[in-house]
């Protein structure tokens, strides 16, 4: 079983950057593929960004594919997203999560998440 805590949300005006981190409890977290996901009010949740447990395979949505930058460091047991070039559309909460099954982009392949950090990006 792993623990997820996401930390770095906040406010930042368009163009911004944030990084998000998400901290794993366990001696398993390099076991894990991790993937970032997002929440905007009234939408559902929705994929961001996923990595391996290597670390080697990291995939984008299209939303974000040149603006966010997925990584891990799993001597930190964290896993981290950049955001660069931040527009209104990105705000939403941002969650964590945490599989076993493959590198995947549908929630509910993902067993473990975090309580999310929120993101607003203002115009």
């Amino acid at each position: 079983q792993v623990q997820l805590v996401e930390s770095g949300g906040g406010l930042v005006q368009a163009g911004g950057s944030l990084r998000l981190s998400c901290a794993a409890s366990g001696r398993t977290f390099r076991t894990y593929h991790m993937g970032w996901f997002r929440q905007a009010p009234g939408k559902e949740r929705e994929f961001v960004a996923a990595i391996s447990w290597t670390g080697n395979v990291p995939y984008y949505a299209d939303s974000v594919k040149g603006r966010f930058t997925i990584s891990r460091d799993n001597a930190k047991n964290t896993v981290y997203l950049q955001m660069n070039s931040l527009k209104p559309e990105d705000t939403a909460v941002y969650y964590c999560a945490a599989t076993r099954v493959r590198l995947s982009t549908l929630a509910n392949e993902y067993n473990y998440w975090g309580q999310g950090t929120q993101v607003t990006v203002s115009s």
